[in-house]
């Protein structure tokens, strides 16, 4: 039988100072463990039972160490006490060791189920702003969480939110602003399915719309106000190109190429010359960096062709910049559309509103003021004016089948758009 080490005193332990493992007595297997650097530690070891052969043929048994604590922050005593329990537990067969790997995986899970809707929120819109192609629209995803959710749920953690949480968040504005309130929804279902994806909450996701939100809340498409953007009257275009084209700064250039190709501010704005190919006269945005993710090819007309000649043409880097090298702001065609107008209206002429409402038309409106013109003044096909804006194709089986975009027949409708617009 083994001989049992004699039970030290406090004192006697405080005196143990030479590198090594000290039998401190008391309880089998408790020792005071010292480092070379002077660190001391407790440990209590036990047989686990098994029994290996060493290289020489000798038989021994197997122990494991279990870490009771630093010395001196634990005491003699308190050492002693955390090592009987241990002794009990594996009287009934408990490997402590197991127990607390178990232990510590189930608070390792009770904290990424405490994650809060916030933090969860936050890791997304990183997410989506390295995913973004467009600046505005990533910090449209954190101005809108931060507006219509974060005050009520960024505390909560992500694993206690249910569906009555969503829709107390989503109620008062859902009528309100039908548009608003469904980009909401889809952005705290998507922090939702990140949590869950991570690990931080389980079940079904109470911010999914179908079989979920859609029997207690009224779909958007019923109630949403549709509300179009100012545009000019066909007739009335050519009337604000000629007063457009007299000006030379670098934003009238940017407005004349938005009206001339019917594109969006943010593909005008973002125009670089590697894009552009002027002995072909043709623009092509990559797929980065359109709506649809889509390649889009864009004739140019002789009349844009022009406009980007008068902006020295480079090898590479943006088309549209200010005299300090630095892009365009996003809202800078918008305000110039807004001077025009006052400045019309100084000048004794109606200015430049949409006039089923009376508001200043926006630079987006042109596309609008194209589309009408190529239904109501010209034979252009529903597809080829469609494929002119950059639409998605609206029946399924068709798009599936299409793999030409229309080059041709777009640039005849560009070019009769140009004619249109500087007639006298």
């Amino acid at each position: 039988m083994p001989r049992k080490a004699p039970e030290l005193s406090a004192l006697q332990v405080r005196r143990l100072i030479s590198p090594g493992r000290h039998a401190v007595g008391g309880v089998d297997g408790l020792f005071l463990r010292v480092t070379d650097n002077g660190g001391r530690s407790w440990i209590l070891r036990f047989p686990t039972g098994e029994r290996r052969v060493s290289a020489a043929g000798n038989s021994f048994a197997v122990y494991r160490d279990v870490g009771l604590g630093s010395f001196p922050s634990t005491t003699l005593a308190a050492a002693r006490e955390k090592a009987r329990s241990i002794r009990d537990k594996l009287a009934e067969g408990i490997d402590p060791i197991t127990e607390r790997k178990a232990a510590k995986q189930a608070r390792q899970a009770e904290e990424r189920r405490r994650l809060t809707f916030a933090r969860a929120a936050k890791a997304v819109i990183q997410i989506k702003q390295a995913e973004a192609s467009n600046i505005k629209h990533a910090r449209q995803w954190e101005s809108s969480l931060e507006s219509y959710v974060i005050p009520s749920l960024g505390t909560m953690s992500v694993a206690d939110i249910e569906l009555a949480h969503v829709v107390q968040c989503l109620e008062p504005i859902w009528q309100a602003k039908p548009t608003t309130a469904a980009r909401v929804r889809q952005r705290i279902e998507s922090v939702l399915s990140w949590a869950t994806a991570h690990g931080h909450r389980t079940g079904p996701n109470p911010a999914a719309w179908k079989g979920n939100l859609d029997a207690v809340l009224p779909a958007p498409a019923k109630i949403k106000k549709v509300e179009h953007l100012p545009a000019l009257p066909i007739d009335t275009a050519p009337v604000f190109w000629q007063s457009l084209t007299q000006r030379e700064d670098v934003t009238a250039k940017a407005l004349t190429l938005l009206i001339l190709t019917g594109s969006r501010s943010g593909d005008v704005l973002g125009a670089r010359w590697e894009e552009i190919d002027l002995a072909e006269a043709l623009w092509v945005i990559p797929a980065g960096r359109m709506k649809r993710r889509r390649e889009h090819r864009i004739p140019l007309s002789p009349a844009a062709v022009g406009v980007f000649k008068t902006l020295s043409p480079a090898q590479e880097g943006l088309v549209f910049i200010r005299g300090n090298g630095k892009a365009l702001a996003a809202r800078s065609m918008g305000d110039l559309i807004k001077r025009m107008h006052e400045t019309s209206l100084k000048e004794g002429g109606q200015g430049f509103v949409d006039p089923t409402d009376g508001r200043v038309v926006v630079p987006h409106g042109f596309r609008s003021t194209l589309r009408d013109w190529m239904s109501e003044r010209t034979a252009t096909a529903h597809d080829v004016a469609e494929s002119v804006l950059a639409h998605a194709i609206g029946n399924q089986t068709e798009a599936a089948y299409r793999r030409g975009d229309l080059l041709t027949k777009r640039a005849g409708v560009m070019k009769q758009w140009a004619d249109f617009l500087v007639r006298k």
